[in-house]
């Protein structure tokens, strides 16, 4: 099935929910107080210590934004895998857009106070990592182990036909020696009975302290790379907002109805699309020493991508439904495929139950427990149980003679 190229409306409220998601990822790297901007900014609502790579988090949510409008028009089944580091702030922003964080998370509302909550948590004490944690909804990938994603992706693509999962790729993750073996992937993958892997490296231009190889090598070089592996690449480039938009919406339909020809046609290794997207940068011009963010820098961002905002302004904006998929089954955040794992152990072992040793035997259920609930404590409860309950090889018995 061919769709046509999105026209003008439908890209401008894809392009408002990019905006949107952009103002809560700056918010959630920078502030700890004054979400809105309801009054000046002052030293005081930003966060003393500063993580999350702010460079990323427009490249994501741009991506986010797009499949987000595909999966609304075509049903799609899909699975979105994010593999830079520190790029917990779009993946937080995307799910509290489309309310399943709030519905995890009831202490993060939907309004400005849930806002609020949503950013003073963000990498602070006693809230949430930087990276992509097993909070957030539909994550089955940590953004801070680099190299994995990709053989995330291709996990969960086995033996599921009908699951399309999308995989962004860091340019500073693709340099480790996990990612570049895992594009071999492809030659695993049936295109009859798995899924299909769409991967989407992110060249960002940047890893944590160094441009990256990639994004600096003619575009022949990457390409040739890229072919040889066994992958299609189709290239989305520009610094033009609406450009890039169009050029990424176009890049999309070509993918997925090149996957959808390939599932339906080709029963030899086939060779799949993937997308190359160097996206616009939706700040200021980035060098090595501002890849993570800095207090300065920041509030010339926060400015111009939150700017002032009424106090009792209403929470997510019309862009959000206009966008996210009208079954609220096929949003990310609530693919069941994350859940799987735990789906299965809670029918395994049901809550109260326990194994069929520990009902045969209540005191080494008991006793397990026990052990569980101190092993989560820490170091010095592990050390207090030692000295408590010692193992025999440390127990000193008295010479009898």
């Amino acid at each position: 099935m061919t769709m046509a190229i999105p026209e003008a409306p439908d890209l401008t409220m894809v392009d408002a929910w990019w905006r949107a998601a952009n103002c809560l990822a700056v918010g959630q790297i920078y502030l700890r107080e004054n979400p809105l901007l309801a009054e000046p900014l002052r030293p005081g609502h930003i966060k003393p210590r500063l993580l999350g790579h702010w460079g990323t988090s427009p490249g994501l949510n741009l991506i986010y934004a797009h499949l987000n409008r595909v999966i609304r028009e075509r049903g799609t089944h899909a699975l979105h895998v994010t593999g830079p580091g520190h790029g917990g702030p779009s993946a937080l922003a995307a799910s509290w857009l489309d309310g399943t964080y709030s519905e995890r998370h009831p202490n993060v509302s939907r309004d400005a106070a849930g806002m609020a909550a949503l950013f003073r948590q963000f990498s602070y004490p006693g809230g949430v990592p930087s990276h992509i944690a097993p909070g957030v909804p539909g994550s089955i990938h940590e953004g801070g182990e680099l190299g994995y994603s990709l053989a995330h992706a291709f996990g969960a693509a086995f033996d599921n036909p009908g699951l399309v999962v999308a995989c962004v790729i860091g340019d500073g993750e693709a340099e480790t020696g996990p990612l570049a073996a895992s594009w071999h992937g492809n030659k695993f993958l049936s295109s009859r009975t798995d899924g299909a892997v769409l991967p989407i490296l992110h060249l960002n231009g940047w890893k944590i302290a160094d441009p990256t190889l990639l994004a600096r090598m003619p575009r022949e070089e990457p390409d040739a790379l890229l072919t040889g592996y066994g992958w299609r690449p189709i290239h989305v480039e520009g610094d033009e907002p609406a450009h890039v938009h169009a050029a990424f919406a176009t890049a999309l339909v070509e993918a997925l109805d090149g996957i959808a020809h390939l599932k339906a046609t080709v029963r030899t290794r086939p060779r799949w699309p993937m997308i190359v997207c160097a996206p616009p940068r939706a700040g200021p011009a980035r060098t090595p020493w501002t890849t993570h963010p800095s207090r300065a820098a920041g509030a010339r961002t926060k400015s111009r991508w939150l700017g002032p905002r009424e106090p009792g302004a209403p929470g997510p904006p019309r862009c959000v439904d206009a966008v996210l998929p009208p079954r609220r089954t096929l949003r990310r955040g609530r693919a069941a495929h994350p859940d799987r794992a735990r789906q299965r152990a809670r029918r395994r072992h049901p809550p109260g139950r326990g194994t069929r040793s520990q009902r045969r035997h209540p005191a080494a259920g008991v006793a397990a427990a026990r052990s569980a609930r101190l092993r989560r404590q820490g170091h010095r409860a592990r050390r207090l149980l030692l000295r408590t309950h010692p193992s025999p090889g440390r127990i000193h018995t008295r010479d009898p003679r």
